[in-house]
């Protein structure tokens, strides 16, 4: 029977643990690494898993999940490499972090597959990459793409790639709470309750998002849908063009991705 290690049990870590339980995944087949007494007790009360020290979680699982900051990544991996063997797999949620810093920590024949998920995967509509190291085979790679789909939709991509997709899906969901805080606060400032705005403004993103998910359409055309020649989407479009936000995306976007590189190389 594999076993299946999770360690680091903040957000993202209790959100792959409560998603791969919603998706049958044995809690016998679990094990969690803590060291907090309090917040272990936590977990075990609310999902029935056990919760152990890390270098024990990581020596009893074929495959382990490493779900913590970028910054906390090498003190773990010097904490648990002692406990590790060939053949074991390494699924590595750390934004920034090559699969060759882990390798290169690691005794040899250990595979490693970098991961870039978002928060959405709390209401299981994440958005993962991932990208398999050197010694990563198809099956390990499919049981990396099996945790994550467990909490959203997975996609494999070459590492060289992994740090747009940071830019772009793992920070992206702070892009959109942004523009939506603004929408929110625009609707104010016109006259409206902010209870309105706030409802009128979600229901438009989720409706947008559905259009886009289940039509297959461009989203230019779909842009071209609403905006009416000489109307008030048009006007209101041009303003954004005037302040250059298409602009300033792309900067934004390059911003995350050079600040992940940044990460790789421990800045």
């Amino acid at each position: 029977m594999k076993q299946t290690a999770i360690l680091g049990a903040g957000v993202m870590g209790e959100t792959l643990l409560s998603g791969l339980v919603r998706a049958g995944r044995r809690v016998d087949q679990l094990l969690v690494g803590e060291k907090r007494n309090e917040r272990a007790q936590e977990l075990e009360e609310r999902y029935g898993v056990a919760v152990v020290g890390n270098a024990d979680a990581a020596a009893k699982a074929d495959t382990v999940a490493l779900v913590v900051k970028p910054q906390d990544m090498a003190d773990l991996l010097d904490e648990i490499a002692p406990s590790l063997r060939a053949g074991q797999l390494l699924v590595s949620l750390a934004a920034g972090i090559t699969t060759g810093f882990i390798e290169s920590r690691v005794p040899d024949g250990v595979a490693v597959v970098r991961v870039m998920p978002n928060t959405p995967a709390l209401v299981d509509e994440g958005m993962a990459a991932v990208s398999p190291g050197s010694h990563c085979s198809e099956e390990q790679l499919a049981e990396a793409e099996s945790l994550m789909s467990s909490v959203g939709r997975v996609v494999r991509i070459p590492e060289r790639q992994q740090d747009a997709v940071t830019a772009i899906s793992g920070s992206g969901p702070a892009y959109i709470f942004f523009v939506v805080e603004s929408m929110i606060e625009a609707g104010v400032h016109l006259g409206l309750p902010r209870a309105t705005a706030t409802e009128l403004v979600i229901q438009t993103l989720v409706g947008s998002a559905k259009m886009l998910r289940e039509t297959g359409t461009h989203p230019t055309v779909l842009r071209e849908q609403v905006t009416s020649p000489g109307g008030t989407t048009a006007s209101a479009l041009r303003e954004l063009e005037v302040h250059r936000v298409r602009a300033a995306f792309l900067a934004a976007m390059e911003s995350a991705r050079d600040r992940s590189r940044e990460l790789a190389e421990g800045d």
